[in-house]
């Protein structure tokens, strides 16, 4: 028989209480239990103290004695009557335990044999007999000698059933242990269910339970033999629970890897067919995507997403939908301008002539650009202005952001935001989403291939909101340059630096944009062409245009200058250019079609051929109209199309001093009407009226075209002098037109839209405009030229403007008012 091979158990584990080449298991029947009972111990012992290990009675371990005291202490007790006292130690480091480093409570032990190792280190197999604990040190060198005390167990009676009930459960724990544990043999089962006595079953499970010193000396402390059973049960369960979802967890990892290793395997399978048959590889799209990675100019954080999400795709089944989604974006990743810029041309001359070449007049604009160049050119590099242009449509707008792009060498790009109501729209969607995009902006970017392109925002003004959020609150990013440098996109999830790109917005006006957009952006005003313009935009651009699209050259149509005129005064009424073009066009087509049906024409255009092209004019609304009815006035008016005037009509008939307003007016306009009627009664005197007059008769003011809504508060010195005209049946002064609100003090303020309604009011051949004196600062920046003929007065007070307008003359079949 080979030599037996002891259980090394003191690793405090039930995984060690057999391996399948133990020959010996060493149990302990109930004969067993009761002569060690009976034993007696002497009164001191030689006190051994073990790392790590806490021997219980009855349970027999081997330990390796090292230390010199130790190894002496084991050699004389053999030699002896093999007893001594097995203490743990508190603190495993320490290398010569004292009393206060060792427990006071132990196992009283018997030396059942002692063998010598090769490595020159004593084992030594002991057998614990009965519990002791230390009373005090009787001797120190050349090793521990205690005097001590037996400690008796409590056992319990043999009749309680919940102690019996205590020790089947542990057995029951034991064995579901064993069966949970891989790494404990199935034949560990014999040993637990062949222990015979209770005491030892109990001692013999602790002693062998995955605990550290601590816990096992805290049971070894516990007298009563049914506490300590029960405490024991306790730390059994916790290990069962411990192992049973050690176990689960093990069980569903190793699912998924199965899983994942059969994918694997038929991914590989399935790619060497596609490879016969000539199909992509998708290993090789990812290999030259990595190959298009390292060409990229993006700093650290791109390169670091790029390569985790490069990372998952090459995890990810190609056949399920997530795996275009991250196709998808890394694509996006790849395609957009990361720190790639256009070179900024700074020949600042070369810039004013494209900017002159393709629009006429907006010198504010182009200064500005200049501007904007020029510091670009000393600096090297800011932050790109957020230009906002707002006016009527057709003077040039969106256009014009072409022309900056060439000027500046840069490209362009323009997004419409009219009707926009989705903010994912210019954030973009999350791509958690199936069929998710990138917002706007960052798609425009990708399409531009430059960090740094012209970006017109047209139609800002028209900008929506719904339950889907509000984009004008996403554009607040895009536009504050102080933010803008890292615009964060919902599906690019990272910040994109929009900073050197120059946005420029386009608006028809102001009033629709939230205050907070609008104080991001520096505001442009551009007001409606002059008659003036509008011809020479003709004879640059659009004529020119046009013949080109029509395939004609100049010697086949010459539009003269007076016949532009007639078609921009009689076929048209905009402050922008779009109508004219469309007349210009129509009147091409003409030469077209007769040179293609060889009929004969003028290639000179006349005024007969306007009319045959074009028809009857029908536009006549700005045409003046004579003084020989009192009440009459004209007024000067602003419309989103521009400039236009308005006649305002008075007339009394009997009554009690009632005032009625028509013509589709507004609130404010009827405020002022009001205000006009009160001011006349208080001051009526003044005025030459007779009180009387306005207590017997109502007054009805009425705006002619009753269908078109008309507000604002420029109407009121108009409203006034009619008023004043009809009480004294006065004559207005020919050919006049006015503009300015009025107070109840009779105070003159000046109001807006100047340049638009003189422009207005020289189409309508007015001669004398009456404006409130702050308003002479609009009147000085508008070209001198276009001044031409015109006559400005100024006033503060409305009795200037009754001076000025209304004449001593009475006007013809003048009325009689009692």
């Amino acid at each position: 028989m080979n030599k037996p091979k002891f259980l090394n158990i003191d690793n405090l584990s039930l995984q060690h209480i057999i391996d399948e080449e133990s020959e010996l298991i060493p149990l302990m029947t109930p004969e067993d239990e009761e002569a060690m009972s009976n034993e007696i111990i002497p009164d001191e012992l030689p006190i051994l103290p073990l790392r790590n290990t806490v021997l219980f009675p009855g349970v027999v371990v081997p330990i390796t004695a090292g230390r010199d005291q130790s190894i002496k202490l084991v050699k004389d007790a053999n030699k002896g009557d093999k007893t001594i006292g097995v203490v743990a130690q508190k603190n495993e480091a320490t290398e010569n335990p004292g009393l206060k480093d060792i427990y006071t409570i132990g196992t009283v032990a018997r030396i059942l044999k002692m063998l010598k190792m090769p490595d020159g280190n004593t084992m030594v197999i002991l057998q614990g007999k009965k519990r002791f604990e230390i009373e005090n040190i009787v001797q120190e060198e050349p090793y521990l000698k205690a005097k001590t005390k037996e400690l008796k167990d409590i056992v319990p009676d043999k009749k309680d059933s919940e102690f019996k009930a205590i020790i089947d459960s542990i057995k029951d724990v034991s064995l579901r242990i064993i069966k949970e544990n891989p790494n404990i043999p199935t034949e560990a089962s014999f040993a637990i269910k062949n222990i015979k006595s209770d005491i030892f079953l109990i001692n013999f499970v602790s002693s062998n339970l995955n605990l550290d010193t601590d816990s096992k000396q805290a049971l070894l402390n516990i007298s009563d033999l049914k506490e300590r059973a029960l405490e024991t049960l306790k730390k059994m369960n916790q290990e069962l629970q411990r192992l049973e979802l050690s176990n689960d967890i093990q069980s569903k990892v190793r699912e998924d890897m199965d899983q994942q290793q059969r994918e694997y395997f038929l991914h590989q399978q399935m790619r060497t067919i596609q490879e016969e048959l000539g199909g992509v590889s998708y290993d090789e799209d990812i290999e030259e995507m990595r190959i298009l990675a390292k060409k990229k100019k993006w700093n650290k954080e791109v390169a670091e997403t790029f390569e985790k999400e490069l990372g998952r795709l090459q995890r990810m089944n190609p056949q399920v939908a997530e795996y275009s989604i991250q196709r998808n974006y890394l694509d996006l990743l790849l395609e957009l301008p990361w720190n790639e810029y256009t070179k900024d041309r700074f020949d600042l001359k070369r810039a004013q002539r494209i900017l002159d070449r393709d629009h006429f007049g907006l010198e504010k604009v182009k200064e500005r650009i200049i501007e904007h160049l020029a510091v670009l050119k000393l600096k090297g590099d800011m932050k790109s202005p957020i230009l906002c242009l707002y006016g009527p449509p057709g003077v040039g707008k969106t256009s014009l952001g072409k022309s900056i792009a060439e000027s500046l060498g840069r490209k362009y790009e323009r997004m419409s935001l009219g009707g926009l109501r989705d903010e994912a729209e210019i954030r973009g969607h999350r791509k958690t989403y199936i069929g998710a995009l990138p917002g706007r902006i960052i798609q425009n970017i990708k399409k531009a291939k430059s960090s740094n392109p012209v970006f017109v925002l047209d139609e800002i003004d028209k900008l929506g909101s719904s339950h889907s959020g509000d984009p004008s609150s996403a554009m607040l990013e895009v536009l504050d340059p102080e933010q803008n440098s890292e615009f964060y996109d919902n599906y690019l999830e990272m910040g994109y630096d929009l900073s050197k790109v120059m946005f420029i917005a386009t608006a028809n006006t102001l009033s629709t944009i939230p205050w907070a957009l609008r104080d991001r952006m520096e505001v442009i005003e551009m007001t409606g062409y002059t008659i003036e313009e509008k011809e020479e935009i003709a004879k640059r651009h659009l004529l020119p245009k046009q013949l080109k699209e029509h395939g004609l050259t100049k010697d086949h149509l010459k539009i003269p200058k007076k016949q532009l005129e007639k078609i921009i005064t009689g076929y048209t009424r905009e402050s922008g250019v779009r109508g004219l073009e469309k007349k210009i066009a129509k009147v091409v087509r003409y030469a077209a079609k007769s040179i293609a049906m060889e009929q004969e024409y003028n290639v000179k255009i006349s005024d007969s051929d306007i009319q045959k092209i074009l028809g009857l004019s029908h536009l006549e609304r700005d045409k003046y109209e004579n003084n020989e009815i009192a009440g009459v006035v004209t007024g000067l008016a602003w419309t989103s199309v521009g400039g236009d005037i308005l006649f305002i009509e008075s007339i009394l008939s009997r009554g009690k001093g009632g005032l009625s307003i028509t013509g589709n007016l507004g609130k404010v306009m009827r405020e002022s009407a009001t205000i006009a009627l009160e001011y006349i009664k208080a001051n009526a005197d003044e005025f030459g009226i007779d009180p009387q007059v306005l207590d017997n008769y109502n007054v009805h003011i009425h705006v002619p075209e009753g269908a078109t809504p008309k507000d604002g508060p420029s109407a009121g010195i108009t409203m006034l002098t009619s008023l004043v005209s009809s009480f004294t049946q006065r004559k207005v002064k020919s050919r006049l037109a006015m503009t300015g609100e009025i107070t109840l003090r009779g105070k003159v303020l000046p109001v807006g839209g100047i340049k638009e309604k003189i422009l207005a009011a020289k189409r309508a051949n007015i001669k004398d405009i009456i404006l409130c004196k702050e308003n002479k600062k609009d009147i000085n920046d508008i070209t001198p030229k276009y001044l031409k003929g015109l006559t400005f007065h100024y006033v503060n007070e409305m009795k200037e403007v009754i001076d000025l307008a209304l004449l001593k003359q009475k006007v013809k079949n003048a009325k009689k008012l009692i």
